[in-house]
């Protein structure tokens, strides 16, 4: 009988995702503490730099007011259960996001900041972080 260690199983499924072009760095490189960190505690699950980085690069003529505004609504939770908080990401990630600014002529204009490139995907940013245990969390940052 082949004994299978979650290491094992790990590193499968990050060579995995690095074939289909995710960017597999060691999870503890991003961590809290680290001079590298890319998150405050582990209890973040949203890498905030590179989100904010990401629909800034896609969304280069939205100002500013509009981008917080989309980061704010990818990032807090809306539904009134875990299954239609994830749809709303979903459609989120997937439909862009609606947000609003003010013009400075005082008017409100509606807008749609895109999350990911559809039409150019090596525009997006797939980090997959090795976290040494059996989870290998994806995240998709544009």
């Amino acid at each position: 009988m082949t004994l299978f260690l979650e290491s094992t199983v790990e590193q499968v499924a990050l060579a995995w995702f690095e074939s289909l072009g995710y960017a597999v760095r060691f999870g503890p490189s991003i961590a809290p503490g680290d001079p590298e960190a890319e998150r405050n505690d582990y209890g973040q699950v949203v890498l905030g730099g590179r989100l904010r980085q990401a629909l800034a690069g896609l969304n280069p003529d939205v100002p500013a007011e509009a981008l917080e505004e989309a980061f704010r609504r990818l990032t807090r939770s809306d539904g009134p259960t875990l299954v239609a908080h994830n749809r709303a990401i979903h459609q989120m990630i997937v439909n862009g996001v609606s947000a609003e600014y003010r013009r400075p002529d005082g008017s409100i204009v509606s807008i749609q900041v895109n999350v990911i490139d559809f039409d150019n995907p090596e525009n997006d940013d797939w980090p997959s972080p090795s976290l040494r245990f059996w989870a290998c969390p994806v995240f998709m940052d544009t």
